[in-house]
């Protein structure tokens, strides 16, 4: 008999859809089992080889765990927000929620005839009001918090403004927080906030008029339109997610992973214990600030014979001489436009 995919799975899966045989209940006796995929953003090419690579290695896992007796959740969605869909909007003068859905159902069908165990009841869209309020609502519990170093864990705002009006801080006291004036109290209360603004580096695309990541900017240019992209110091939200580094380095004894790859996530928390040393300069000494350094072996530090400034660095043209101003200046305009990733394979 010869295997006529054209009827033979269609039929299958048209009989999974109409059982909803990939459909689990939160109410079972059964042990859970979840399988997480990454979602992908539905762009309008449709899926690429990337997505089913990753894909069909979990709908595996996910096939034999329901055949050992598992209670089986996995779940699809989209990650549906991003420069692509903005850019096509303003290119074909579409709204971006109609082209979205459009993608969407596309990249559902794909998926469908490649026949993944999906439960799509549980389908999650990143656009959707019904999902992003929850990331507004994580956000505020960020901001509304910050970490106690004492308790080792996060406590509301207000309780540290209580403090701060009874007893105050070590920089001032309840009589200075009281005169405060509110933009300046704000700003304090930025300093311990979980979700705070800070002034950072980004890839700054003057075209785009946006911020990219590190992967969406190839040799200086941005992946999508060719735009020229630099570094620029911008005003940013930023979470303060360092002050879990010990909480994070203490747990991961208690996971049930691999040597080899705890030690890659404690690389990756980079905790780095060591002395901050100021060093004066030679000449106009008291003039400028001392450049502070920090290092993991202070007690090499009387060998010292040089040290290396960044490119962004406040006081990179205050300690540049005329004679070297243009080949430094020209440095600079370089190195704004390569990634971290770029500048950090090129091992200049």
């Amino acid at each position: 008999m010869l295997y006529t995919t054209s009827i033979i799975e269609q039929r299958a899966r048209k009989k999974w859809a109409d059982r909803n045989i990939y459909c689990v209940s939160n109410q079972s006796d059964k042990p859970k089992y979840y399988i997480l995929d990454m979602f992908p953003y539905p762009s309008g090419e449709g899926l690429h080889v990337g997505h089913p690579l990753g894909y069909i290695a979990t709908d595996i896992l996910a096939r034999y765990k329901r055949h050992k007796g598992f209670n089986v959740l996995h779940p699809m969605g989209f990650d549906a927000f991003g420069l692509p869909a903005e850019q096509y909007a303003i290119e074909t003068g579409q709204h971006p929620a109609i082209t979205t859905e459009k993608n969407i159902s596309y990249y559902k069908k794909q998926l469908e005839n490649l026949g993944f165990s999906y439960d799509w009841s549980r389908e999650v869209n990143t656009a959707y009001p019904s999902y992003y309020k929850w990331t507004q609502w994580c956000f505020m519990q960020l901001f509304n918090h910050y970490y106690d170093d004492h308790l080792q864990k996060a406590m509301p705002i207000a309780q540290l403004i209580k403090t701060f009006e009874k007893s105050g801080d070590k920089n001032f006291s309840a009589e200075e927080w009281a005169s405060f004036s509110e933009k300046e109290q704000s700003a304090i209360l930025m300093q311990y906030r979980l979700a705070f603004i800070d002034y950072t580096e980004v890839n700054w695309c003057e075209a785009l008029g946006t911020v990219l990541a590190n992967d969406e900017v190839i040799n200086g240019r941005s992946e999508r339109g060719g735009h020229l992209v630099t570094k620029k110091k911008m005003r940013q939200w930023s979470l303060r997610i360092t002050k879990y580094a010990e909480r994070l380095l203490q747990n991961l004894n208690s996971v049930d992973w691999s040597d080899s790859l705890k030690e890659q996530q404690r690389n990756w928390i980079g905790k780095s214990e060591g002395a901050e040393v100021e060093f004066e300069l030679a000449e106009n000494p008291g003039e400028l600030p001392p450049i502070k350094i920090f290092t993991t072996r202070p007690d090499t530090i009387f060998g010292a014979t040089f040290m290396v400034l960044s490119p962004e660095h406040e006081m990179v043209h205050s300690i540049t001489s005329p004679e070297q101003k243009e080949t430094i200046d020209a440095y600079i305009d370089y190195c704004k436009s390569r990634s971290d990733i770029e500048r950090q394979s090129e091992k200049k």
